[in-house]
């Protein structure tokens, strides 16, 4: 046979607390009449009175009224069972009537107590059918447990409404630069390497162009992954040597250095712990690089130094390149950012995302990024890690601290 089901309502967390509300105040008076009936009960004898209880005697024209002891006891019993006559007669009437008004109190209570979660639902339930992550619940009254909750879905909306908007962000930025290098390829391939009267050196240009616009989209791609890999929730970090992860970014990027007549010195010192990611820490490193072997002239050096200062482990590249002015340094860091100072240089100056992500890995293990830079005398990238075993007040320091291992310009025969 099939079980009834249910009104809708009785499924609700209301009624289940109007229930128990009301089930708990039944209970309690009804142990409280109970315990009453009891304690009367027990107190003496409780029977009717049959006999009187009055003694009259007469000597000569005095009546001499007696009670004797025994028909005072039976007093006490006639008392006790009204007593308990009574308790019986207005008790279930009572508890009947109390069994109404607890339900409707408890239904009452419940209601005010579960306003605040009917607001968090509607609220979700609006951003669901909407898809308008700007709605906040902003839930008033006492701060209390209910209030904490709403206070905490409301910080939870608002990171997901910036997660949600740089990712838009990121994903149209990253359609631009992609779409540029496959126009490119493309028109490479209609114009010289499908047509017939392209020469040689035709098809050698394109395929120079061809091979530029992969590179490209393909340090594009990389991005995008480590950018993915780093923001990923199943993510752990361990105890990392930031040294060694900068030692092997120096290893990587020394072949290209020296193809163009650069210099990568190393200056690291040992010890410098910390819990972090080693691969994510080598490719912060591995950006700054890039960035310093791409742009530095010929002819000089790039340092690499790491030590540790004031309860902070720091590493630092610096480059002796075309460096960037003080209107652009706060923006250096954007996705996609390209230097609009007529001052620089003439190369590729856009960061494309390498940037963004070494500020993304270095916050995402309790850090900061600072850059000293000014226009025509290089610039010096400053990444600070808390040490894992040391205490700090306050944030890093705001100096550079590579002045004491190099400076900026300098070539390798000074």
């Amino acid at each position: 046979m099939r079980r009834p089901r249910l009104p809708a309502f009785t499924h609700t967390i209301r009624f289940r607390l109007t229930v128990l509300y009301s089930a708990i105040l039944f209970g309690l008076t009804a142990l409280a009449l109970g315990g009453a009936y009891i304690a009367v009960d027990r107190s003496g004898e409780a029977s009717p009175v049959t006999r009187e209880i009055q003694v009259e005697a007469r000597q000569g024209d005095v009546v001499i009224k007696e009670f004797p002891a025994v028909k005072v006891h039976d007093l006490e019993a006639r008392i006790n069972y009204e007593t308990l006559s009574n308790l019986r007669k207005f008790a279930f009437p009572a508890l009947g009537g109390l069994a109404v008004a607890s339900l409707g109190i408890g239904w009452i209570l419940s209601g005010r107590a579960l306003r605040p979660v009917r607001a968090i639902a509607r609220t979700a339930d609006d951003i669901q059918a909407a898809g308008d992550l700007s709605r906040r619940i902003r839930l008033a009254g006492p701060k209390d447990e209910l209030r904490m909750v709403a206070d905490t879905v409301d910080s939870m909306l608002d990171r997901l409404e910036e997660s949600f908007k740089a990712q838009r962000q990121l994903v149209d930025d990253a359609s631009h630069e992609l779409r540029s290098p496959l126009t490119i390829i493309r028109a490479s391939l209609d114009a010289v390497l499908t047509s017939e009267e392209s020469d040689e050196d035709e098809r050698k240009r394109a395929v120079r162009v061809v091979d530029r616009a992969t590179t490209r989209m393909t340090r594009l791609v990389e991005d995008l992954l480590a950018t993915a890999r780093r923001t990923a929730p199943a993510f752990a970090d361990t105890d990392t040597d930031l040294a060694a992860a900068a030692a092997e970014a120096c290893e990587e990027f020394q072949p290209l250095a020296a193809e163009r007549g650069l210099v990568i010195r190393p200056h690291l010192a040992t010890g410098l712990m910390l819990l972090g990611d080693h691969d994510a820490l080598r490719r912060a490193v591995g950006n700054l690089l890039s960035n310093a072997v791409r742009l530095a002239p010929s002819g000089t050096w790039i340092t690499v130094a790491a030590g540790r200062e004031d309860g902070w482990l720091w590493i630092a590249v610096e480059d002796a390149g075309p460096g960037i002015g003080e209107g652009e340094q706060g923006r250096v860091f954007d996705r996609f950012w390209r230097d609009t100072n007529p001052g620089g240089s003439g190369r590729d100056r856009h960061a494309g995302l390498g940037l963004a992500i070494v500020r993304q890995i270095t916050e995402s293990h309790g850090g900061q990024v600072r850059l000293h830079s000014r226009l025509g005398h290089g610039s010096t990238f400053v990444l600070w890690f808390p040490a894992a075993d040391e205490e700090r007040e306050g944030g890093p320091p705001e100096e550079r601290p590579i002045v004491a291992q190099g400076a900026w310009g300098r070539s390798p025969q000074d």
